[in-house]
């Protein structure tokens, strides 16, 4: 079933995201994602993500439609202007790869070509225009398509962004632009996320995912409070970690409290399990998550 169709339903949403390869052998991408088959709803592929050069999205959103997984796949502002953005939609659209998660990107200083430029000619919520003008049988300029888009589209949100009021406006500018779904950065507070929820995502009547990592050591959780910026776990989960005879064992329970934490609050969860993508049918099975068929 389309991603778009157990949205529509209600269902409670599993999605996990997966890097591309850096380089064309695509066997250990296919093999993690293939872990994935039958517990998910949808697979995000990213965008270059941290701006590391990686496989275009496209083409890994395609590689797992053939494999029978639906792809979600992320497209980044940074690093095309809008005609290429459109051109990669268009492709897209051809191929059958409908869900779009539209982001702005990281900025390239954090990545592995600092010597790069940024393109950034849109941003997020242009870019979700753009896709719903693709949907209207339209390119950004106006002119005709010689056929509508089917594109579902979705975008990320901070709900623990410290400003109250540029959370508001972002958010809202994010669903009059056309945004189905949302799939939250890395919660590390629900008592945050849940006051977010009570005066914001309830409110939308769109399906909000909250992002749910996977903490494999303190020193893990310490290098991500220091390089993410906006992103505070607690010292009570790092403690947990550091006393732990087995810190992934522990990560893992963390990982699953954590999905049941979502479970009573949002529609789904996105997990993030960076180079242990293979632990997330586990981590689900542990939090009382049934395969999706």
């Amino acid at each position: 079933m389309p991603f778009r169709e157990y949205c529509a339903r209600g269902d409670f949403l599993v999605t996990a995201e997966i890097t591309p390869p850096k380089g064309p052998n695509i066997d250990d991408f296919l093999a993690k994602a293939l872990l994935l088959k039958g517990w998910v709803h949808g697979v995000n592929v990213t965008d270059s993500n941290r701006a590391v050069m990686r496989m275009s999205p496209v083409v890994a959103s395609l590689l797992l439609q053939r494999a029978g997984l639906e792809p979600i796949c992320q497209l980044a502002c940074r690093d095309r202007n809008q005609i290429a953005l459109q051109g990669d939609l268009l492709g897209a659209a051809a191929l059958g790869i409908d869900n779009i998660l539209a982001l702005t990107g990281d900025p390239v200083t954090v990545g592995d070509h600092p010597q790069a430029k940024s393109v950034c000619d849109l941003e997020s919520v242009r870019l979700l225009q753009v896709l719903r003008q693709l949907n209207q049988g339209q390119d950004w300029s106006g002119h005709a398509l010689n056929q509508p888009t089917q594109f579902f589209s979705g975008a990320a949100v901070d709900p623990q962004c410290p400003s109250l009021s540029g959370l508001k406006g972002r958010f809202s500018r994010k669903i009059a632009a056309g945004a189905e779904f949302f799939q939250t950065q890395m919660i590390t507070d629900f008592d945050q996320f849940a006051r977010f929820m009570d005066q914001m995502g309830y409110a939308a009547g769109k399906p909000i995912l909250a992002g749910v990592f996977l903490l494999k050591s303190a020193k893990n959780a310490q290098f991500i409070n220091r390089n993410l910026p906006g992103v505070q776990i607690p010292d009570h989960l790092i403690n947990r970690l550091a006393a732990a005879a087995q810190p992934l064992e522990e990560g893992i329970r963390i990982c699953a409290e954590q999905v049941q934490q979502a479970q009573k609050l949002c529609q789904g969860v996105h997990l993030m399990a960076v180079r242990r993508e293979d632990l997330i049918p586990r981590i689900l099975a542990e939090a009382g998550i049934t395969p999706t068929m």
